[in-house]
């Protein structure tokens, strides 16, 4: 992805989102950042910091930003609304029930002038127009401890390839996206339920993690090159839990 003046990026202001982020956003005791929900809905004023972020979607004109400064408002958006929802439910112990599939179709946003729901924004934009970047896992985060971290400052256009990258880094060389033990590799089922947009096969999964896995990860991976297991933890990413 390459970065462009972030002039139309600007006319949405991130300060707010980046406040909350610094505020309720840390890196637990395991390397996981966490969210503390339950302060952020304690405090009415910053609930409402984030409506109003997340109210500027209503009028934005992502047809005048660049492509990397779309990227980053869309997944900033997917975050906020994330969190707004979680702290809307809170205290819940996931997002997603073990009986449910999930309430992303049902979570709609006015954004870009269309109501758009998380699946959308998942699914119809983001992995849609940028099907060659499978980087886009690792930017929106779904509120639970095996997803990748929602990072503590909005994404932005002007650093984004660098970021991306760094998530990445993250992710796999955590042992919630990847782990060796005896048996083999057992990795995040991220991996599996977004194959094609990791290439399509195990091996080329395997190829991408060898991209951003440490030297010691990558060798152990590199002796294996076979995947035994794929495993994900709904629990919510709450500093409480």
């Amino acid at each position: 992805m390459t970065a462009f003046p972030a002039s139309a990026e600007r006319s949405l202001s991130s300060e707010p989102w980046a406040d909350i982020l610094t505020t309720y956003v840390a890196r637990g005791p395991d390397g996981v950042n966490l969210v503390d929900y339950g302060a952020l809905k304690a405090n009415v004023e910053d609930r409402r910091k984030l409506d109003a972020y997340i109210r500027q979607f209503e009028t934005a004109d992502f047809g005048a930003m660049s492509r990397d400064e779309q990227f980053a408002a869309w997944s900033n958006l997917y975050n906020a609304v994330t969190v707004r929802y979680v702290v809307e439910k809170y205290p819940i112990g996931s997002i997603k029930p073990w009986y449910s599939a999930g309430p992303w179709k049902d979570i709609e946003v006015e954004a870009d002038g269309k109501t758009l729901s998380l699946h959308a924004i998942e699914h119809d934009v983001l992995r849609e127009q940028w099907s060659d970047d499978p980087r886009l896992h690792y930017a929106i985060n779904c509120a639970s401890y095996s997803c990748p971290d929602l990072r503590r400052t909005p994404w932005r256009a002007a650093t984004l390839d660098e970021d991306l990258n760094e998530a990445a880094r993250a992710y796999v060389n955590h042992p919630r996206g990847v782990r060796i033990d005896d048996s083999g590799i057992d990795v995040s089922s991220i991996y599996k339920w977004f194959r094609e947009d990791f290439g399509g096969s195990e091996g080329a999964v395997i190829d991408h993690l060898l991209l951003y896995a440490d030297t010691k990860l990558a060798e152990q991976i590199a002796a294996r090159r076979r995947i035994d297991d794929y495993d994900y933890d709904w629990s919510l990413n709450d500093t409480a839990g």
